[in-house]
């Protein structure tokens, strides 16, 4: 079995990996510290950047950070390592989120891997109309797959609850655009040209609202019409795909997060295009009825739109070095 390094290129490449992960508001509210003696990289929360009105919780917190974990797994993966990744290792430390260990080599490649690897950098939010093409069922079946592996259910709603689903939707929309903590967060990630932070939403990455107001896409700019896009017919029978959890720890919210980016990846794999959905979530009442009470128990994450269309447009990202703390 090959000797591997954590050099200075290789710490490079895993933290870039992590931080291409979508996160509420592009809020990218992670930092990644160095352990040398044992080889394990911290992963840890950076409530600076927390989005306190949306989430006061810190659950869109916990998911955001999930999903950089996830590429940090495939990431090193891809570069040969066994990494072992544990979530909330310790209790007296409850900014650190995981600790992702990394001193074995590979036996042999995970399935898949590479592919996985590469999606994480083309992988993007879509806020624009998809075209209606339905998306196969064997490609729906690899993400419910994928959400499997992470130990999450990826629901495939029929039409009537995904209408259901879709009224909850707007009424959070409602609700975001007309509270006041809620609008004046919301329209605090905006970026427009010039903006330094190279975090939170760039106007060039807004959507234009649904003209038939069937999918109720999130008004970022919050009733400022001055960054409105004309609005647009979006598909007609929307594909949503609903994540969920056995139970609601901050634990199953991570795990909710490594779930989100491996289907995301499958799904760009496959040049399927996906939006998140989350402004129910936002809502404790509105997100317990998201539930779908023929399935059981259950707590839903994330609300996943799927379909094909344009490539999204990037979102500016912090560089590793800017995100890693290293102990010489």
């Amino acid at each position: 079995m090959p000797a591997l390094a954590l050099d200075a290129a290789g710490l490079e490449k895993l933290v870039s990996a992590s931080v291409a992960a979508p996160s509420i508001h592009n809020s990218q509210p992670w930092r990644f510290h160095l352990q040398p003696a044992t080889s394990t990289l911290e992963v840890r929360a950076d409530r600076g950047r927390a989005v306190t009105a949306a989430d006061p919780q810190g659950r869109a917190l916990h998911i955001s950070v999930g999903a950089a974990v996830l590429n940090l797994r495939v990431a090193a993966r891809h570069l040969g390592w066994a990494p072992e990744v544990r979530l909330l290792p310790d209790p007296a430390d409850p900014d650190l989120f995981a600790a992702v260990r990394l001193d074995a080599a590979a036996a042999a490649p995970v399935p898949g891997t590479d592919r996985l690897y590469e999606a994480i950098w083309r992988r993007h939010s879509i806020r624009t109309p998809f075209t209606g093409e339905p998306v196969p069922p064997a490609v729906l079946d690899e993400l419910v797959a994928a959400a499997r592996t992470e130990r999450t259910a990826l629901q495939l709603p029929d039409h009537a609850e995904t209408v259901r689903l879709l009224h909850l939707t707007a009424e959070a929309e409602r609700r975001n655009t007309t509270d006041d903590a809620q609008r004046t967060e919301s329209r605090s990630w905006i970026r427009t040209a010039g903006d330094a932070p190279p975090y939170g939403i760039p106007v060039s990455a807004l959507g234009p609202q649904d003209q038939a107001g069937h999918l109720p896409m999130r008004d970022f700019a919050a009733l400022h019409a001055a960054e409105h896009q004309a609005p647009a017919p979006f598909e007609h029978e929307p594909r949503i795909a609903v994540l969920t959890t056995e139970h609601d720890t901050p634990e199953e919210w991570l795990r909710a997060g490594l779930a989100l980016e491996h289907v995301l990846l499958a799904a760009t794999v496959h040049g399927v295009r996906a939006s998140l959905l989350h402004q129910a979530m936002e809502w404790p009442y509105l997100r317990w009825e998201a539930r779908d009470p023929h399935r059981g128990p259950g707590y839903v994450q994330m609300l996943i739109r799927l379909g094909y269309g344009p490539e999204g447009a990037p979102t500016p990202r912090l560089r590793a070095g800017e995100v890693l703390d290293r102990e010489e």
